[in-house]
């Protein structure tokens, strides 16, 4: 089983060309990639198919979307989320699946750790850290991070039937996870400065980051 391609890697994309060729360089061959394009601008879907990823469109507008959207078209036993913008190696995905593989987690996720300064805004990684804290006492899931690289089974993350189609839906994973009694392992994973040329949807700007926190409340009401 450790030969094939057991987990399909869906890679939720707007406007991120120039970040595609790094962010996919080093996917393990265990993975095989859904590249979800969600409305770009930029030729995204051109680039991901020259990289030899499978394109999936999805028109409604949003992180949740387009993460479901991946999934569903998945078809592998095991999936596994990451961003496209090249802030992450994604040879860091091969501990998370051997983790779920063995047993060990429903859910292995990624848990940031910058490899230089300013790579993660204040704004965002405050923000970050507070939520991850109410999700500990709230949950009692053992994690410090919102999973920006994480991997589970396909049925089982089917099967919690979320519903946020925006920036909620990480928060919202947690929940319907801890609901459905997961257990979760957290692994630290490098993170850089996204490609040069493109721009984060949420820790880009303040704006960015308030419109995220809009999100999560409305999960958490």
């Amino acid at each position: 089983m450790t030969d094939a391609r057991v987990c399909d890697l869906v890679v939720p994309c707007r406007d991120e060309a120039r970040a595609l060729p790094e962010a996919l360089a080093h996917v393990p061959e265990r993975f095989s990639v859904i590249v979800v394009d969600n409305g770009s601008r930029d030729g995204t879907a051109e680039v991901a198919r020259e990289l030899g990823a499978r394109v999936v469109h999805e028109a409604v507008a949003g992180y949740g979307a387009a993460v479901d959207a991946g999934v569903r078209a998945s078809r592998a036993p095991y999936v596994a989320v990451m961003d496209g913008d090249g802030s992450m190696d994604a040879a860091d995905l091969d501990p998370l699946l051997d983790a779920v593989l063995a047993g060990r987690a429903t859910m292995a996720l990624g848990r940031r750790r910058p490899v230089s300064s300013g790579v993660w805004p204040w704004h965002a990684r405050a923000g970050t850290t507070l939520l991850a804290a109410w999700i500990r006492r709230s949950t009692g899931l053992a994690l410090h991070d919102l999973a920006p690289m994480r991997v589970c089974p396909r049925e089982d993350l089917v099967a919690l039937d979320l519903r946020d189609r925006r920036f909620g839906y990480p928060l919202e994973l947690m929940l319907g996870a801890a609901r459905a009694g997961w257990t979760v392992e957290e692994h630290d994973i490098a993170y850089r400065a996204r490609a040069a040329g493109t721009r984060s949807k949420v820790s880009g700007s303040v704006r960015g980051t308030v419109r995220t926190a809009l999100d999560f409340a409305k999960v958490m009401r």
